[in-house]
């Protein structure tokens, strides 16, 4: 499997694109592993930070249960 980064050629992401960042989360709220997103290891770093970001600011929220 490729990185969905990978294909599109893209290097930056944006942690302001909550739509794109909510499909590397778990229902739970988790961050998804390498294995389970399909992401080379550049992007999910990437991605995890991103995530966390998005967090801190408040666009996403900790857990899908609140």
């Amino acid at each position: 499997m490729e990185c969905y980064f990978c294909k599109q050629n893209s290097r930056e992401i944006d942690f302001k694109n909550v739509k794109l960042i909510k499909k590397f989360v778990t229902g739970l709220g988790k961050i998804r592993s390498r294995k389970a997103s399909g992401l080379c290891l550049f992007h999910q770093r990437r991605v995890a930070n991103a995530i966390k970001r998005a967090r801190n600011l408040g666009l996403l929220s900790p857990t899908s249960k609140s």
